[in-house]
């Protein structure tokens, strides 16, 4: 897995933004210039890795330059169990595409915006429950897409 800086990332192209949970796993990816995150699919969790073989496929099919998957930080910046399951999945997805780059970013309240996102749209949480995690991966891969384009705007 790579580091996850912003600034050592100078690939244009698409990228997959992952939301890992214990039940789904959220994906959304991005338009080819790398400045759209929209969400893509949710995945069940497969303890027999289908869902990280998946990603590795839409890496191929869709060419991506880099896949970012966000990381459960606590508000006091400490990691917890799901900061480590997320590190876990970010590492097997990482050796199964090879050299695409593989980096993890904080991903504090993501799932938060994402229900409120949701919310606003008129879905109850119910009908949030399929959404929910790709619409997460999206607000994840956006936040990486909006980093990036700060840091080529101030190189100019």
């Amino acid at each position: 897995m790579t580091g996850n800086s912003a600034a050592e990332t100078t690939l244009r192209g698409r990228r997959i933004g992952i939301d890992v949970g214990s039940v789904r796993v959220g994906v959304a990816l991005s338009d080819p210039y790398g400045l759209i995150a929209s969400p893509l699919l949710t995945l069940p969790r497969d303890r027999g890795a289908a869902d990280q073989r998946r990603i590795a496929d839409l890496v191929r099919e869709h060419e991506v330059v880099e896949v970012i998957v966000g990381l459960p930080v606590h508000l006091s910046g400490a990691q917890g169990g799901a900061g480590v399951d997320a590190t876990a999945y970010a590492d097997a997805v990482a050796t199964l595409i090879e050299p695409v780059p593989v980096r993890l970013i904080d991903e504090r309240l993501s799932t938060r915006a994402a229900s409120a996102v949701l919310a606003a749209r008129g879905l109850d949480s119910r009908a949030q429950r399929p959404l929910v995690d790709q619409t997460a991966a999206a607000i994840i891969l956006q936040s990486w897409l909006d980093r990036l384009a700060h840091l080529r705007q101030e190189s100019r």
